[in-house]
C-alpha cells in the first residue's frame, strides 16, 4: 500500500493477464452446457477436436498441440477411452509411444460437436474475421511468452 492507503497496482481489470484469464473462464462456462450434452469436459473437447483434425496421434504430439503435460493428458485420454470414444495402443514402430485413435463412436460425435464453435460467434456478436484476428493476437502473445521461458 502507498502512504495514502491505495494500492500501488492498477485495477485488476487493467491487467492483460486477468482479461485473458477471465475471458477463458467465461468461454469455458459458456461451452459447459453444450459440452455436457456431448458428454465431454472442455479439455476432452479440445482433445477430440485435435483428433478430428488428425486422427491416430501419439500422446507426446497431442500434449505439444494442447500445451499439456503427459501427466495431465494421460488421465484425460483414459476417460475418453472408458467412454468408448478413443483407443490407446502401443506404436508398432516404437513400443515406448502410445497412439490415440478415434473409435466409430468418437467419429460419430463429431457431427454433433460441429455446432459448438458457431455458437461463440453468435454469443459474442463479432464477425468471423474479427474473431480470427483476436485469436491470432492471443496466440501470438502465448507464443512470445513461451519463447521467453
Amino acid at each position: 500500500m502507498s502512504e495514502n492507503g491505495n494500492s500501488d497496482f492498477a485495477p485488476l481489470n487493467d491487467f492483460l493477464c486477468f482479461s485473458i484469464y477471465s475471458a477463458s473462464h467465461a468461454l469455458t462456462q459458456f461451452y459447459r452446457p453444450m459440452l455436457e450434452s456431448l458428454g465431454l469436459t472442455y479439455p476432452q473437447y479440445l482433445l477430440m477436436v485435435t483428433l478430428w483434425s488428425e486422427d491416430d496421434q501419439i500422446i507426446k504430439d497431442l500434449g505439444s498441440k494442447l500445451f499439456l503435460e503427459s501427466s495431465t493428458l494421460t488421465p484425460l485420454v483414459k476417460r475418453l477411452e472408458s467412454a468408448g470414444l478413443v483407443t490407446r495402443n502401443r506404436d508398432p514402430q516404437d513400443e515406448r509411444q502410445v497412439r490415440v485413435k478415434l473409435t466409430k463412436a468418437g467419429w460419430a460425435l463429431k457431427a454433433e460437436a460441429l455446432k459448438v464453435p458457431n455458437c461463440i460467434q453468435d454469443a459474442v456478436g463479432l464477425s468471423a474475421e474479427k474473431i480470427m484476428e483476436i485469436q491470432a493476437a492471443v496466440a501470438g502473445i502465448r507464443d512470445r511468452l513461451i519463447e521467453k521461458r
